[in-house]
């Protein structure tokens, strides 16, 4: 137990030290502590299912919905601090669905009012970001 709690805090060390060299940051159990927003990804690195999902969000959000949660296009307050920081209700969220998950499950789409938007599958543990 110990071992791992010191496992896991030279890995948050070294992310918050040399963020460029290790983003997005995992522990030796693959839990991801920090990630790079600024990190971008395509869409065709997702799998088939996933580019899917996140594409249909994509067309409804640029639709203006409608969608199929109420919270989806309510303020996202990036508490986690991940993503860069910004004015209250600069970002807005969005569900992306998540096969075989009751209810939101993990996955979504945050977007920024200059524009960019980033991709959580892990419920805002970590971003990419896609545009």
């Amino acid at each position: 137990m110990r071992l791992a709690r010191l496992v896991r805090l030279l890995a948050l060390l070294l992310c918050i030290l040399v963020p460029s060299a290790v983003a997005p940051c995992w522990t030796a159990g693959g839990v991801v502590l920090l990630t790079d927003s600024s990190t971008r990804a395509s869409l065709e690195a997702f799998p088939a299912e996933e580019r899917a999902a996140i594409s249909a969000t994509l067309g409804l959000i640029a639709a203006g919905g409608p969608f199929p949660y109420h919270q989806d296009g309510a303020t996202f307050s990036n508490r986690e601090g991940l993503l860069p920081i910004e004015p209250e209700a600069y970002y807005r969220e969005y569900t992306v669905p998540t096969p075989g998950a009751q209810g939101r499950g993990a996955r979504r789409i945050v977007t920024g009012s200059g524009g960019e938007v980033y991709y959580t599958s892990d419920h805002y543990r970590s971003f990419w970001r896609i545009r």
